[in-house]
């Protein structure tokens, strides 16, 4: 079996075995553009349990990983009920997280497809989020989609920055497509700030990781 043929296995061994990365996508037009299916269609009149909300929060992706849900992330802290009034605490993975946005407004759209349109989003910031709080599950999808998941933090850092002394090693991070832990850190940040970019100098492939905050 090839690279892709074995990333798509675990891909799909990590999510399920009902996965279908285009089965459940619209099929293209004519110009190549896939449209954007429409949300589905309010149903007025329900009363919301938090074992619903829950259950509906868990289909919410993350908009940078989406192959998590911010469930799974660890980032819902709770979810308050008023009657027909929802609000979702979300606590931000660091400070001014760009994603905020979009998440606040992917998780008002979910509760609203279910007839929840009395939907709010509460930022808290304390305690702060931590990688401890991402489940195994989110931890098992991550390293199937090629990003390395974070390791334990360690159990007296509770500093929102640790400091580390000129020339500490950072810790090993195995690498998610070969597992060799014959890696070098090549930048601090990867493509957002909660993540750093490593080669493997085993089967030369670069990569995501996770940082443990």
């Amino acid at each position: 079996m090839s690279a892709v043929g074995d990333r798509a296995a675990a891909l799909r061994q990590a999510l399920g075995d009902g996965w279908d990365p285009e089965g459940s996508l619209p099929p293209l037009s004519r110009d190549g553009e896939r449209p954007v299916a429409d949300p589905p269609a309010p149903t007025p009149g329900v009363v919301p349990t938090a074992a619903a909300v829950w259950a509906a929060l868990e289909e919410v992706p993350d908009p940078e990983i989406p192959v998590i849900s911010v469930v799974e992330l660890g980032i819902v802290r709770g979810v308050e009920l008023d009657g027909a009034r929802v609000t979702v605490l979300i606590t931000p993975t660091y400070s001014g997280c760009p994603a905020m946005a979009a998440i606040e407004h992917d998780v008002r759209t979910a509760l609203a497809a279910r007839g929840w349109t009395d939907a709010h989003v509460r930022t808290v910031h304390t305690p702060a989020w931590t990688t401890d709080w991402m489940s195994d599950a989110a931890r098992a999808k991550l390293r199937a989609y090629g990003i390395a998941p974070p390791g334990p933090r360690p159990a007296d850092d509770e500093r929102l920055v640790p400091l580390r002394r000129a020339g500490r090693p950072d810790p090993a991070v195995s690498c998610p497509f070969c597992g060799s832990g014959d890696t070098v850190l090549e930048s601090r940040f990867g493509a957002t700030a909660c993540k750093a970019l490593h080669v493997c100098r085993a089967c030369r492939q670069p990569f995501e990781a996770f940082k443990a905050i």
